[in-house]
């Protein structure tokens, strides 16, 4: 990050944010329980949803075309399908604008989706605003995210969490006995595909070494040009080799017509975790969780 402060790149993040939203039009405004929450379009019919005026940019969707656009952390959360080319059940905790639901509506239409979200104003306006359609096989649960996956029977292949905010985070569902919950819900193979903030989240570290205490085989992909980690956990200890995802992924990209590669996002970018990424870092437990008195939203 070239030296650059906590402070000062969260103020270089919101600056650019602020210039981008000067070039949109406001669609919505609203209030939920636990935010603000804004809705706004640009010249190209992009929409985009924030939570407060000058937050980050929680989705960016193109309604009705959830394959044309995609930002770059929700690329490289894509490349979890090189591991498991053909899930049979996903669970996803944040909605956000609803991109990713869709986008594996659009890839597999039999796969049964679940996803949660704490918050019924981001469900209402993922389904105004950008497309979101519920069906069969694909059910939106308001419900807190470490409740849901508790009382989950399981047997998810892949679990994405996308409830991490750039300096906010959940801390019931970061700690160790919530990533063991998650651990239960998944199938043999199956695959916990996290959207971290490198920075400014102060508990990056330690969140990487509360992955590393729970499972036995965590990496982590880097996105050029992104200060979002996307972090692999599985409940085998031996990750498949890279050589062998990547050409699934570059085959998968093909098959579906992608404007873009998951193959070459892989070979680019993922890696072990670095014993120096953790060293100052520490186990989350619910036990030191410092907001046990007040349930903590989740930011998809």
């Amino acid at each position: 990050m070239g030296g650059m402060t906590r402070p000062a790149l969260l103020l270089a993040l919101l600056l650019a944010t602020s210039a981008c939203a000067e070039q949109r039009r406001l669609l919505y405004e609203g209030r939920s329980p636990y935010t603000q929450v804004f809705v706004t379009e640009d010249a190209k019919g992009l929409r985009y949803l924030q939570f407060e005026k000058d937050g980050a940019l929680q989705s960016v969707v193109r309604p009705g075309a959830p394959r044309r656009y995609a930002s770059s952390r929700w690329r490289g959360a894509m490349t979890a399908l090189a591991f498991v080319p053909a899930p049979r059940r996903v669970l996803v905790v944040g909605l956000g604008g609803g991109s990713m639901p869709m986008f594996l509506r659009s890839l597999y239409p039999s796969l049964h989706i679940d996803v949660v979200d704490i918050d019924p104003e981001v469900v209402k306006v993922a389904h105004r605003f950008f497309g979101l359609k519920e069906d069969l096989r694909l059910r939106v649960h308001v419900a807190d995210g470490r409740r849901f996956v508790e009382d989950s029977k399981g047997g998810y292949d892949l679990v994405f969490l996308d409830a991490y905010g750039p300096d906010s985070i959940p801390y019931h569902l970061a700690t160790q006995e919530f990533l063991a919950a998650v651990q239960r819900t998944l199938s043999p193979d199956g695959l916990v595909v996290s959207n971290v903030w490198a920075a400014p989240n102060p508990l990056f570290t330690s969140m990487l070494r509360t992955y590393q205490a729970q499972f036995p085989s965590v990496q982590v992909l880097e996105l050029a040009g992104s200060v979002n980690r996307i972090v692999f956990a599985r409940v085998s200890a031996t990750a498949p080799a890279l050589e062998k995802v990547a050409k699934q992924g570059s085959a998968l990209s093909r098959k579906h017509g992608l404007s873009f590669d998951l193959g070459k996002l892989l070979t680019r970018g993922l890696r072990d975790v670095r014993p120096a990424e953790v060293q100052r870092g520490r186990v989350l437990l619910d036990a030191e969780n410092p907001d046990r008195e007040q349930p903590a939203r989740e930011a998809p």
